[in-house]
């Protein structure tokens, strides 16, 4: 949505449009790394040391070395043109940080869902969040390392996904890489957004 100021003089610059983008997956999976690797600003973080009032409820298997978590939300920022500005926004990975998700979603035109394939069922929750919200997302696998690889039809299939979600590798640490999952979202909102538009203009 376009925000702007009915005072702004004329012949000023319009303010740059502001799009929304969730980062989203399981306890460990990435999410901060990916918001930190992307964002042209020092990226806002709410993270906190893991203490002993996490044991049996945070499962750490796969990710021991983990120290932090986040608690609220991770905030960056990107300019795509002088005209197109995204913001993103980490979402927690732990089921007891789930009531900031809806506030979060609001006004999100669409979503990344992160993936690890050493603990793939973690991404359920996130993609049966979206489906419900009808809020487009694509999964991007992040390539840990000595993590087994699979081919992308294989998470396609053991995510149970439509076959329209885009599925993709990335490493999260490289702005490079990061950037592409966000243009691959961006290009799937739009295509979602102009198929709804064409099958509501039928009815």
């Amino acid at each position: 949505m376009d925000y702007g100021h009915s005072d702004r003089p004329a012949g000023a610059t319009p303010l740059p449009t502001a799009i929304k983008i969730l980062v989203a997956g399981g306890f460990g999976v990435g999410k901060t790394t990916m918001v930190g690797a992307v964002s042209e600003t020092r990226p806002l973080r709410t993270e906190e040391v893991l203490t002993e009032s996490g044991v049996g409820i945070d499962d750490l298997s796969g990710v021991e070395e983990k120290t932090t978590t986040t608690v609220a939300m991770d905030f960056g920022r990107i300019t795509i043109s002088d005209d197109l500005v995204l913001y993103l926004f980490g979402t927690p990975g732990q089921d007891r940080f789930w009531f900031v998700w809806d506030e979060l979603a609001l006004g999100a035109i669409g979503a990344v869902v992160l993936a690890d394939t050493r603990r793939l069922a973690d991404c359920f929750p996130s993609i049966d969040y979206f489906e419900g919200r009808g809020t487009p997302f694509v999964v991007a696998v992040n390539c840990f390392e000595g993590a087994r690889q699979y081919r992308l039809d294989e998470v396609q299939s053991a995510l149970n996904l439509d076959p329209g979600v885009p599925v993709l590798l990335c490493d999260a640490r490289q702005r490079a890489s990061s950037k592409e999952v966000l243009v691959t979202l961006m290009e799937h909102a739009m295509k979602t957004r102009e198929a709804r538009r064409r099958a509501a203009g039928a009815n």
